[in-house]
């Protein structure tokens, strides 16, 4: 800010076609004071920025070259940088940085909630104390944007995220506090009322985009419900089969291997928890094999990928914020695939399993390949 402001005062100085002399006469104070000021030497006394400020013929936060808000583009390449940073620093000097960032842009909500998901996005690969650490700051985060945001949407956004928050924390007390315990029916989606809006206006290509980009974001959905949902009927092997099964259909209908392979592999993962638990072992190891096959044919980074058919869903998301940014490095997901599979309870009793130990093998050469030039 220092430095913006010694150059705001050179440049809107140079705009004005007067010297330093002129400038100084105005102000009341001597040619050397506005030399020192542009040099960052020293700075005007807090009283000079509203005459300064006048003089010029802009807002003292212009002068200082201070926003309290940031473009969807700064918050993109400033959640980059962190993201970046998160795999080579210690979770204790992030956590500060971040607190240093939402003390100076605290009015920024965006930029606060899509913090809080960078940290939940962090958090899932960490142990156990720095996991806690990370989704605690973004339910803070999260909260804020919720009690403080005039935007409803982004305060809606905020709520279910800072509810996901204490989801992954193990309080669902607190969920049932913030959003009650029954469900609310809405028949009309806001991608449909949006695209909807573009026909109206004669905008057919920006309405079948939107509608395309609605029809993803509601199959991400149901796919992740799907899995919830066979999840918590496991213990019922009828209708967690039939669960299953059909969310594996919807998996190849709308080739999500290739549009969202991470979620394609969770899906896999839960088939040999399902199969194993149901003591049907070599269908199992047939579910851990196929996600072994598509986790080791992934390209990196990982991400959303369009295909013929959602066309426009990668460039949607790449517009948006968080869009383009990996969660961990390369080397860091690889290492969560081996740990991903060597921490499956069902599998605990097979490791010594020939078609386990031939699925570690493949996922350990995978992680000690060299990359190729």
């Amino acid at each position: 800010m220092e430095m913006k402001l010694s150059c705001n005062i050179a440049k809107k100085r140079h705009e004005k076609g007067i010297t330093q002399k002129e400038l100084a006469e105005y102000i009341g104070v001597s040619k050397a004071a506005v030399s020192k000021w542009e040099k960052g030497q020293s700075y005007p006394d807090i009283v000079l920025l509203p005459q300064l400020a006048t003089f010029f013929n802009i807002s003292v936060d212009e002068l200082l070259g201070y926003s309290p808000q940031l473009t969807s583009d700064d918050i993109r390449k400033l959640c980059l940088k962190l993201s970046q940073e998160f795999t080579t620093k210690p979770i204790d000097v992030m956590l500060q940085k971040c607190k240093e960032i939402t003390k100076e842009y605290s009015s920024c909500f965006p930029l606060l909630y899509h913090l809080a998901v960078m940290l939940i996005n962090h958090a899932v690969y960490l142990e156990e104390e720095n996991k806690k650490s990370l989704l605690q700051k973004a339910r803070a985060l999260s909260q804020r944007v919720v009690a403080d945001c005039d935007d409803a949407l982004l305060a809606k956004d905020a709520l279910n995220l800072q509810c996901f928050c204490c989801i992954l924390l193990g309080e669902p007390d607190e969920v049932f506090k913030l959003i009650g315990e029954s469900l609310r029916s809405s028949e009309i989606t806001e991608g449909n009322l949006i695209s909807q809006a573009f026909e109206l206006a004669g905008n057919n290509n920006k309405a079948i985009e939107i509608s395309q980009c609605g029809l993803f974001d509601c199959l991400w959905h149901l796919i992740d419900s799907a899995v919830t949902y066979t999840t918590m009927t496991i213990d019922t092997f009828e209708i967690s089969q039939i669960s299953h099964s059909r969310l594996i259909q919807l998996i190849d209908i709308y080739n999500v291997e290739k549009l969202a392979p991470n979620m394609a592999a969770r899906a896999y993962l839960l088939g040999v928890e399902l199969y194993c638990k149901h003591g049907q072992i070599e269908t199992a190891f047939d579910w851990l094999e196929k996600c072994t096959d598509l986790c080791l044919a992934m390209k990196f980074p990982i991400g959303i990928n369009s295909d013929s058919f959602f066309t426009e869903v990668k460039k949607w998301l790449d517009d948006s914020v968080l869009g383009s940014i990996a969660p961990l490095d390369a080397a860091a997901i690889k290492q969560n695939m081996l740990h991903s599979v060597e921490s499956l309870p069902s599998l605990i009793e097979y490791h010594n399993h020939p078609r386990y130990k031939a699925v570690i093998k493949r996922i350990t050469d995978f992680i000690n390949e060299k990359e190729k030039v």
